[in-house]
């Protein structure tokens, strides 16, 4: 017995000792309470997050991890390296404690306002705003930064401070724990200095002039004393943040099609078209197809006539694919069959094909197959275009908006014209310039002369 009280510490040795086995007991169980109770309570444990590095950085890389877990920090201590597409960033703690848990693994992409560990903490510590070291930035940001191996403590606020009044982080001298620099840091910077926030400008010596030859010495004439620039107001400081949103839908669906499409070798091909007559007879038919409950533009006359002229392409099947702007995006949906349609029906189709396109229940059918296209840009305004070519198709055209110009008439008379730019790419793999040329011409002879699309209808 008297050795098992020297082994426990002198609380217990202070105790009476009493030689009955159950005070015997009694004794070993405070020997028990004791021991346990000497540990210290574990504080809280709390995420430390990814704050937001600045300039629309969403994401960043982790490089190297100077933590393990279990490992103690203090504040300041250096968690991690972080590298995104502009600057390599030293993430740094900012609580005392102990590292629980490490979020991701080095060469994993961490999102800004996610967890990168967890600190237990050593209690009385609440949440705060992440400081960050940024040794190794690109060399505009270096203005405003140290070089790599130099500690610059301070927080995202402070550093935004210094930014918008172009100050150096290098030459202000920190009041704060381990040097850490603080918003009165820089505010007194700026005070010691003209009093005056002023854009930073390369330090230029006024040197004075070389005295006179004594010779052709006069006297000398009094100057008025050199003007005191007025200091220049500080500029306001711009609180908007850019937005990004993820492409999803036909706009994910669009990227992958235009990335296909700068693998096609485009061909261009230029031209206007005298479009008077059609006016005139669009003019005529108008009122019949309102009767009939159809609005009738010009594009059902346009899509008719290239159906004329892509025999010249060699095709059989002609799906002509009308570009539209819709809520969901840039939509490409086609008429089916266009060589069996009259004017009218397609402009049926038409009506039913744009009604679906505002209100987004174009359907697979819709969107798929088509044979050649026409993008009607002039609608929005604009006289020529640079159309790119939609995959499986080899060719597509840009239709610029309807203008009221001057034009020779077969007399040499000056006459109101009403004139229309067109603008084809083809895919020059397959179809050459004079093959586009020629379905170009015919294109333009049949609009010029309307009627001349009696003789072919079927």
């Amino acid at each position: 017995m008297q050795c098992l009280h020297k082994f426990c510490s002198s609380k217990v040795l202070k105790a009476p000792f009493v030689c009955a086995p159950y005070s015997y007991s009694t004794t070993l169980l405070q020997q028990h309470r004791f021991f346990r109770t000497s540990y210290a309570a574990a504080g809280p444990i709390l995420p430390f997050k990814l704050s937001d590095i600045g300039e629309g950085i969403m994401e960043v890389t982790v490089k190297e991890w100077y933590v393990k877990v279990g490992d103690r920090v203090s504040q300041f201590d250096s968690i991690c390296e972080v590298q995104s597409d502009k600057a390599s960033v030293t993430i740094t703690s900012r609580y005392d404690g102990v590292i629980r848990k490490l979020y991701y693994d080095v060469d994993s992409i961490a999102f800004v306002g996610t967890p990168l560990v967890d600190i237990e903490t050593d209690g009385g510590q609440a949440p705060e705003e992440d400081v960050m070291e940024t040794p190794a930035l690109s060399q505009e940001e270096h203005t405003h930064q140290h070089i790599r191996g130099h500690k610059t403590q301070a927080t995202p606020a402070v550093r935004r401070l210094a930014m918008e009044n172009n100050i150096k982080l290098s030459e202000v001298v920190g009041s704060g724990k381990d040097g850490r620099i603080l918003k009165e840091d820089i505010l007194n910077f700026i005070a010691k200095q003209t009093g005056a926030i002023l854009p930073p400008s390369p330090f230029q010596e006024i040197q004075p002039p070389p005295p006179a030859p004594a010779a052709a010495a006069k006297p000398q004439e009094k100057k008025p004393p050199p003007s005191i620039p007025t200091p220049i107001a500080p500029r306001p400081v711009f609180t908007g943040k850019d937005r990004t949103e993820p492409l999803k839908g036909f706009q994910k669906a669009m990227v992958k099609t235009m990335t296909a499409a700068l693998k096609i070798p485009h061909f261009g091909y230029k031209d206007e078209v005298d479009l008077t007559q059609l006016v005139r007879l669009r003019s005529e038919l108008k009122g019949v197809a309102e009767s009939r409950g159809v609005r009738l533009s010009y594009m059902p006359f346009f899509i008719k006539v290239t159906t004329f002229c892509l025999g010249v392409l060699t095709w059989a099947a002609h799906n002509i694919g009308l570009a539209m702007d819709t809520p969901q995006g840039l939509l490409v949906p086609n008429v089916k069959n266009v060589q069996m349609l009259s004017v009218f029906e397609i402009a049926v189709e038409l009506n039913r094909l744009q009604t679906s396109g505002a209100s987004g229940q174009l359907g697979t059918a819709d969107l798929t197959g088509g044979t050649f296209t026409l993008s009607n840009i002039g609608s929005i305004g604009g006289t020529y275009a640079k159309p790119v070519v939609l995959l499986p198709e080899v060719a597509i055209g840009a239709l610029g908006k309807l203008q009221v110009l001057p034009r020779f008439n077969a007399k040499d008379e000056v006459v109101k014209a009403h004139i229309m730019n067109v603008s084809w790419s083809a895919d020059h793999r397959i179809i050459d310039g004079a093959t586009m040329c020629r379905f170009s011409n015919l294109w333009k002879s049949y609009l010029e002369n309307p009627a001349s699309m009696v003789l072919d209808l079927k």
